[in-house]
Order: C-alpha cells, then structure tokens, then sequence
C-alpha cells in the first residue's frame, strides 16, 4: 500500500535488492576462482602467466562489458541490458562447469566477465535512480553488501564442497561425482547457476529506471514509478527537477571534458583506479594462495578465507548503517588512512623468515575490515551519484572501464610479480598506491550526502 504524500518503502526495498542481486552474482563470480586455482593449474598443467590469465580472464570480459554497457543502458534502457547480464551470468557458469579444456574454461569466464562488466555499471546506477536522497547512500551500498554477500557465499560453497564433495556425492561414474568428486572445481563453479537463475527472473518483475523513462520521454511512465516509491507531490516535483536538468544538457559525451564536469570525471576515474589498487579483489581471488605463502596448509588457507569474507560482512553492514549519516568522505578518508598502515605492516611481516602467519592473519582481518568500510562501500554510492542524468550510463562506463582494465592487470601480473620480487614487495606496492589514493581522495572527492542528484549536478556545473 502506498499513499499520495509518502509512497511505498517496500516497493522501492523490493526494486533495490532485484537489482542489487547483480551485486551477489558479481561477488560470487569473482570469488568462487580463489578455490579452484591449484586444481586448474594441476589439471591443465599451467605456468604462471597462465594462472594469471585464468584468474584475470573473466576480468578482460568485465572491461568489454563495462565499456559497452552504459551506451546500451542510456539507448535501451537499465532493465533490459541487467537481464542480459543475468543470461551471461548462468551461461557462463554451465560452460565453466562442462569445459573440456582450458582454452573453453577461459571463454566462459570471459562471457562471465561481460556479465559483470555490464551488470557493475548498471545496478548501481538503476537503484541510485530510484533512490530518495535521504536513503541513497544506503540503498546503492546494498550493491556492495551483495557483492560482500556473493563473495562470503563463493567462500563458504568452495570449503564446503571441499570437505563434503565426496560425503554427499558419492558413486561410480555418475556425472555428479565427475563434478563434485573428480574435477571438483567444476562444482565450484556450477553452483553459480543457482543465484544467476534467481536474478534473471526476479528481474522480469521489476519496472524500468524512472528517470531514464523520463529522459526517453515517457513522462507518464517515469511519474508513475516515481509515485510509487516516493509519493504523488514527491513525484511532481522531481520531474520537474528532472525535466529541468534534462532541457539544459545536450548530452554529449565531450561534455565530460568541459570544466566542473572534467573535475567529476576525474573523482570517478580515480576511485574507480585507486579502488582496485588498494589490493582487495587480489586478496578475493589469490587469498589461499597468500595465506599459504604465509604458512597456511590449504584446508586452513579456505577456511580463513570464509573469516575474511566474514569480516567484509560485518564491515559492509557498517558501512550501510552510517554512510547517510556520517557520510561518504568521512568513512573513505577514515578507512583508507588505516589500509595504508596495514598494507605496509604485512608487507614487513612477510620480509621476515619468522613464523609470523596468524599476525599476517590478523592484519588482513583489519585490513578487510577497512577497505570494506571505507572504498569498497562508498566507490559505488559515488560513482552513481556524480554525474550528469543523460551522460550517467556512459560516464559511469567510462568510470567502471577504468575500475576493470586496472582490476584485470592486477590479477593477471599479481603471481608473476610476486613470483618474481616476493610477497613483501607486492604488499609494500599497495601500500605506497593506497598513500596516494588516500591523498587523491582528500583533495577532490566531495561530499555528497543529502544531496539530490540534481543538485550534485549542479554542484559541478557551478
């Protein structure tokens, strides 16, 4: 039930967390390859580089689908292009599942990858363009706990299917047991199939973006979705504010580079590139492989790795708590002060030939608490808050571009570089990157909290 003056905060919870499951099936795909890594390189028999390609694979088709998304997203509409990422999303995980080899296992992580690509640029920006300002930030940042969630998820399923597989999938040569006994990383991946399956068709049952019906000029439609979520008179003001806005921008991509506008594009570019280098998604998918160069034995190194998912858990649900309340720089600048700190400090603990792997163990905890707390939580609020309403799809591409290609070359070269200079280096790399960043975000990021996205457009313009 809704009402003229207030609307129904259920039916916009609802539309969210749809469109947040693209969140959990980005999470849960990008995490569940940090279980599989030593089977795949046993079976196929790869080098380095190879394992770096495998990690990085589904990374290449990210980029793809970042990079095309938004234009598709602003010509079609959000709803249409978030389904095709969901139909990437299971058709990647069935081919993972049955590759005969690693060239047909690389392209169905690249098919997955498009998925992501597409599904990180448009989910956020589709539930910050149904968002009231008071409850923005937390509505987006439901994004990044289903992320946090898909990933815990991909944790849990691959330990699991570790220590069970052979409990509950017993017999012969039935395909289960192939799957889930002897090649158990194909069941790894087949379990995605589930949550993909789940978010496709809830989808269906989701309207289209109010302000892009608006901008495609289906004023009737957007009014009535709008309506819905926050009211009658809410909505007659926000077209108006939507329409006015829309009437004094052409809509050019160049107009990106024009100046206040210039200065957006840049704070998306920089959290989108800084974000990745702080080291989290290398700790998501090389985290066994860390923990083992630690001291871990791997049955230990997956177990610990649920408790860090744990932990970005944990994290996340702070972060959603309080970002509308304390806002968005003050958790960014808070949390990446301390990231610098604990990246540095396990990069000196892994410089020592002493048995210091529960005290590595324990700084990644705080490590993953703040990172998640900080730049995990708000780099999606943001980037779906600072740009212009016709440009948004593409700025936000341009933006989710920069996050991917940065992600991809550092899961492609993490093993050999670590190979080649020791973990130590790797860890003291991201800690001088991360002083930057911090610096970086201080001097250009603003604070968005309360603000319509109207006004921060018009926050650049003047």
């Amino acid at each position: 039930m809704h009402d003229s003056q207030n609307g129904n905060p259920l039916y916009l919870a609802a539309v969210c967390l749809v469109a947040s499951l693209g969140g959990l099936l980005f999470g849960f795909d990008t995490a569940v390859i940090s279980g599989t890594f030593g089977f795949v390189e046993q079976q196929f028999s790869l080098t380095t580089l190879q394992v770096g390609w495998f990690g990085s694979s589904a990374l290449a088709g990210c980029i793809v689908g970042a990079l095309f998304a938004g234009t598709f997203g602003d010509r079609f509409g959000r709803k249409p292009v978030l389904l095709g990422s969901g139909v990437l999303f299971f058709v990647s995980a069935l081919g993972s599942t049955i590759a005969p080899s690693f060239d047909a296992l690389i392209s169905a992580r690249i098919v997955g990858g498009i998925g992501i690509g597409m599904a990180s640029v448009l989910a956020p920006l589709y539930i910050s363009e149904f968002s009231p300002p008071r409850v923005r930030g937390r509505l987006v940042a439901t994004y990044q706990l289903s992320i946090v969630l898909g990933i815990l998820a991909a944790y849990f399923s691959n330990w699991a299917l570790l220590r069970c597989g052979a409990t509950y999938f017993p017999g012969g040569n039935s395909w289960w047991n192939w799957i889930f006994v002897e090649d158990l990383w194909r069941g790894m991946f087949a379990v995605e199939m589930v949550p993909a399956s789940v978010f496709t068709v809830l989808l269906l049952l989701v309207p289209e973006s109010p302000r892009w019906l608006i901008m495609a000029g289906r004023d009737t439609c957007g009014l009535a979705v709008l309506a819905k979520v926050g009211g009658q008179d809410a909505a007659q003001s926000e077209l108006a504010a939507i329409r006015a806005v829309l009437s004094q921008q052409p809509g050019r991509l160049r107009e990106l580079l024009c100046p206040g506008l210039r200065k957006a594009m840049l704070v998306g570019v920089g959290l989108s590139v800084f974000g990745q280098l702080t080291g989290v998604n290398v700790v998501v998918y090389y985290g066994p492989s860390i923990l083992e160069d630690a001291g871990f034995p791997l049955a230990n190194a997956l177990q610990y790795q649920v408790a860090l998912g744990v932990i970005n858990l944990v994290a996340t649900l702070f972060a959603l708590a309080v970002i509308d309340r304390q806002g968005r720089r003050p958790l960014l600048l808070g949390g990446m002060s301390v990231v610098v700190a604990t990246t540095g400090l396990v990069a000196f603990l892994f410089s020592l030939e002493a048995d210091v792997a529960l005290w590595i163990m324990t700084l990644l905890c705080v490590y993953m608490f703040c990172v998640a707390v900080s730049i995990c939580a708000v780099i999606w609020v943001l980037t779906g808050e600072i740009f212009p309403a016709r440009l948004r799809g593409r700025a936000m591409s341009i933006a989710t571009f920069a996050n991917w290609t940065t992600n991809g070359v550092a899961a492609l070269l993490f093993p050999w570089y670590v190979d080649r200079f020791g973990m130590s280096t790797g860890f003291a790399t991201f800690a001088a990157i991360c002083l930057i960043g911090t610096v970086f975000f201080a001097r250009l990021v603003p604070e968005t909290k309360g603000k319509s996205l109207e006004e921060i457009e018009q926050f650049w313009l003047n």
